[in-house]
């Protein structure tokens, strides 16, 4: 909590005085001192964030000595500071304090320390190429998305990032009635009576957004699950109509801490490609297999597979259910996954409080994972929420339900997408795949002509006749990432258009080679 603002301009200064000490070398000694000595130093030097600390702290009260400076530090340090050979202050954010937003904000300053200087080079290369793939700098560069401050965490989509949006929504509608699922649509807001009854209460009421309406509290929906197990219950089913599955691409909001807020990879509200399949023990394993099958689909298309990786979360502490049930599930799911010879790490207690999962991960530029896909078997909810179905014995038996989300969140796989491919997204998801532009005024008829020519063809094209020198908008398209771009001038026709790829590669084609061109792209 500074006396003055500190800036990034602060920070060499900074990192001078931190070389200067690790030039004349330190030492950092630990002692462990009584909870009540340590308050009564932090009294006694007004420090209230490390009275409160000290009061809430678990286990022995540690403290640090450099020099003459001794302070609160749980640790381990370094004994010394010879191991250090490079050190990079990288910069500063505002925190709040114990990441709750009703608390002061303060600033965090980020460093970090390397055994060389190639290693700390190396690193600030990879460091300076995750910039560049940030999906937070490209969304408003490429004209994406923004976020407001009066809606954190809820972004708004511009008409560009609705281009890559429908692409995920269309193939998600596609391939679901190829592959039998039942579209429907269920409440955004439940009575809270619900998610008590279902058993998300113990867990997400912390998530849930609540409005109150007279004497009922009403919860925006988190998840689709409630919603869709009512549906399956409105009506005594048969075992004939086994296996049914129900998809629901539905907005969803979890009150996420401020601080946990990252662009599209975390956010407030969101829509996942939501699907929840009712089916009997005997063919819960021929479903995941074909939701195995649809995700390698899905990730192939959009060129992330090699990004994927499992985890498969087993029994958490507040489960619902018997050991021996939550032997079986976590059974049946570790079955699938060598069966389908996917590698994949055990998380323990990781895992739904109905069901153990496979959830599928990916990378953001920075290397940290991000959940993606899950695939979850659930035993219980169904039974809690009374669904049931008759089967050929004549009597009344609960199904399983696998709940199930491919993309994940729409926002988080367009943010992966983003960074995995710099935006410069392949000609058939980029938002603007044909730009035409022409050199002076006489040149706008035709060029316009050609533009129209090929959107009838079904491609994406503008045509970009602003008052800018022809250099600058032809800059402007590749800064925008724009694949194909078309300079018309006093030596350009149909029979010969001077064609810009991304990247700098210039050719002469015609406009009905360019279309064949396009069609194989």
């Amino acid at each position: 909590e500074f006396p003055e603002p500190i800036s990034e301009a602060d920070l060499p200064k900074i990192e001078e005085e931190i070389n200067r000490e690790l030039a004349e070398g330190r030492q950092w000694e630990r002692t462990e001192v009584s909870r009540e000595e340590a308050r009564q130093r932090f009294l006694a030097d007004q420090e209230p964030y490390k009275v409160e600390l000290v009061d809430t702290a678990e286990g022995p009260i540690s403290f640090y000595t450099q020099g003459d400076f001794t302070d609160l530090c749980r640790g381990p340090h370094l004994q010394d500071s010879r191991p250090i050979k490079a050190v990079k202050l990288t910069g500063l954010a505002g925190a709040y304090w114990r990441g709750d937003e009703k608390n002061t904000q303060l600033t965090r300053i980020y460093g970090t320390a390397f055994y060389s200087r190639e290693d700390l080079d190396a690193y600030l290369e990879r460091l300076e190429e995750a910039r560049r793939r940030d999906h937070r700098r490209l969304g408003p560069q490429l004209d994406l998305f923004h976020f407001e401050d009066v809606a954190p965490g809820m972004p708004l989509w511009h008409p560009k990032g609705m281009v890559i949006w429908n692409a995920l929504e269309d193939l998600r509608r596609r391939e679901n009635e190829k592959r039998g699922y039942l579209e429907v649509k269920t409440p955004q807001m439940w009575d809270v009576e619900l998610w008590k009854r279902s058993g998300h209460w113990e867990k997400y009421h912390d998530a849930l957004y609540l409005v109150p309406h007279g004497e009922t509290t009403f919860g925006l929906k988190p998840m689709n699950c409630p919603g869709h197990m009512l549906l399956f219950s409105s009506k005594l089913r048969s075992y004939r109509e086994l296996p049914l599955r129900f998809a629901e691409a539905a907005g969803l909001h979890r009150d996420e801490p401020s601080g946990t807020l990252h662009g599209l990879l975390r956010v407030r509200q969101m829509v996942q490609d939501d699907a929840h399949v009712f089916c009997t023990e005997e063919q819960v394993q021929a479903e995941i297999d074909e939701m195995f099958d649809y995700v390698g689909f899905l990730y192939e298309r959009f060129g992330v597979r090699e990004l994927a990786h499992a985890e498969l979360a087993t029994r958490p502490e507040n489960k619902l259910g018997s050991d021996e049930q939550w032997d079986h599930t976590e059974g049946l799911l570790r079955t699938a996954l060598e069966r389908q010879a996917i590698p994949y790490e055990v998380m323990e207690g990781e895992g739904a409080f109905y069901g153990p999962k496979i959830d599928l991960f990916m990378d953001d530029a920075m290397g940290r994972p991000w959940q993606m896909g899950t695939i979850q078997l659930d035993g219980q909810q169904p039974a809690r929420l009374g669904c049931a179905y008759v089967g050929p014995d004549n009597r009344e038996h609960t199904p399983y339900v696998i709940h199930r989300a491919l993309f994940g969140s729409l926002e988080r796989f367009i943010g992966i997408l983003i960074e995995h491919y710099a935006g410069a997204f392949p000609f058939w998801l980029a938002p603007v795949q044909v730009r035409v532009i022409p050199v002076g005024e006489s040149h706008q008829e035709p060029a316009r002509s050609i533009r129209d020519r090929i959107a009838s063809a079904g491609y994406r094209a503008d045509l970009d006749e602003r008052g800018e020198t022809v250099s600058k908008r032809i800059r402007d398209a590749e800064m925008e990432k724009v694949p194909k771009a078309i300079v018309y001038g006093d030596r350009e026709s149909e029979e010969a258009l001077a064609v810009r790829d991304r990247g700098g590669g210039q050719s002469t084609a015609s406009l009905e080679d360019l279309l064949a061109d396009l069609a194989t792209l």
